[in-house]
């Protein structure tokens, strides 16, 4: 499976719990799947909506193409998801339960096609922040301490 990243959204991991990943398509136009290619989308602000029965990325910027002509696209425009109506159906009964929202979590190319990730999130508490930076600075002095044993 050839997976090229292009943009991660980083923030998410920290600000919430991924509780489930989905993939999908998006519909875009010419010059924004070039601008993609060039490495110039950002997700740090984007999130899912269903609109009437569909789903789409709000808050997604794609800056524009170098070469783009006399005619360029909206930079943040909203970009409708492709999903299977199974998919979708699924998707809106976990995002119907409180708490629950849906945050992407990565865009990227695979076999020629532009992909987004996102991921059924429940915020975090600040609490679960500092146990989560906790646990994760313990885990980095356990692996260092066996590195060094070992040498």
């Amino acid at each position: 499976m050839s997976r090229s990243l292009i943009a991660q959204n980083r923030k998410a991991f920290h600000e919430y719990q991924i509780l489930e990943k989905f993939e999908g398509g998006m519909v875009l136009v010419g010059s924004e799947v070039k601008a993609i290619r060039e490495g110039k989308a950002n997700l740090k602000e984007a999130y899912v909506r269903f609109i009437e029965h569909e789903l789409f990325v709000i808050g997604m910027h794609i800056g524009e193409y170098s070469n783009a002509g006399y005619s360029t696209h909206n930079p943040v425009r909203d970009r409708k998801l492709l999903l299977h109506r199974q998919e979708l159906n699924k998707i809106k009964r976990l995002v119907e339960e409180k708490g629950k929202t849906l945050i992407p979590l990565s865009l990227y190319l695979k076999k020629g096609r532009v992909k987004i990730e996102f991921g059924l999130a429940q915020g975090k508490k600040l609490w679960d922040k500092r146990k989560t930076k906790q646990d994760r600075d313990l885990k980095r002095q356990v692996d260092r301490a066996i590195k060094n044993y070992r040498n």
